[in-house]
């Protein structure tokens, strides 16, 4: 087996981050939202925090960051993300991967947990799910939390009102336009037939690349805060938001 280096992983992961601001502008002010919601709302400096669908850690790395007595345990089903994300953040005690599939009942039992997680994160990931996949996790997230935890889910989650929903995708759209002009990042696509084609990683057998977007409703606002109190989560709310690019918050 070819080796993955830690210079070339991070390399895929810089272009990795740049795709993905190309549909996120303000990626990075929601992760910064996200981080910031857990050190305020979490009342303790080492907290354990949970990331679904962590892809190649983007979101736990910057959390390590900030936090550094925090526990990031990531959860993903893809290998070549995992892979990625191993050799970029080897060297990142307090970070651990885990290939899981969050989809399925029964994830939590993967972690080894000796204390229930302070926090749970998502970011751009859940909307993949069916929205009976997606109130199995919610309940199951549940259970993983200290009561009082929180869970923060950044994703594309748009408003059933057409007027609404119409607004919110033209201001992303303009963020955009604002942010790149005529100099777009690689779109999802591409991004994925460039690693690919890299000899180094087409060793491992992705699932994203070839799996496309469900198109299965679970990018409705609405479908996720029924699923967050079905799963009884106390308090549901959006604390931040561009366009349809938002934070939701529950409070176990």
């Amino acid at each position: 087996m070819l080796q993955l280096t830690q210079d070339v992983a991070r390399g895929w992961l810089d272009s990795w981050d740049r795709q993905q601001e190309g549909y996120l502008p303000d990626r990075e002010e929601r992760f910064t939202a996200m981080i910031d919601a857990i050190e305020l709302g979490v009342e303790r400096e080492d907290p354990l925090v949970i990331d679904l669908g962590c892809g190649p850690g983007s979101l736990s790395t910057r959390l390590l960051e900030r936090l550094p007595k925090a526990t990031v345990i990531g959860l993903d089903t893809d290998p070549l993300l995992l892979a990625l994300g191993r050799a970029a953040h080897g060297d990142i005690a307090a970070l651990s991967f885990v290939e899981t599939d969050i989809a399925e009942a029964g994830w939590s039992r993967n972690l080894g947990l000796d204390r229930p997680a302070d926090a749970a994160v998502s970011t751009t990931a859940l909307h993949w799910l069916l929205p009976e996949q997606l109130r199995v996790l919610y309940a199951e997230t549940a259970a993983a939390l200290t009561p009082g935890g929180l869970l923060l889910n950044g994703d594309n989650l748009r408003e059933t009102a057409p007027t609404l929903r119409s607004l919110e995708g033209k201001l992303v759209d303009r963020k955009k336009e604002r942010r790149f002009g005529a100099d777009s990042p690689p779109q999802w696509d591409q991004w994925w037939d460039d690693v690919l084609s890299d000899p180094v990683l087409s060793q491992f057998t992705s699932r994203k690349a070839t799996s496309g977007h469900h198109t299965s409703g679970s990018g409705d606002l609405a479908t996720h805060v029924k699923a967050l109190i079905e799963a009884g989560f106390a308090e549901v709310g959006t604390v931040w938001q561009s366009g349809h690019n938002r934070v939701v918050c529950a409070v176990r």
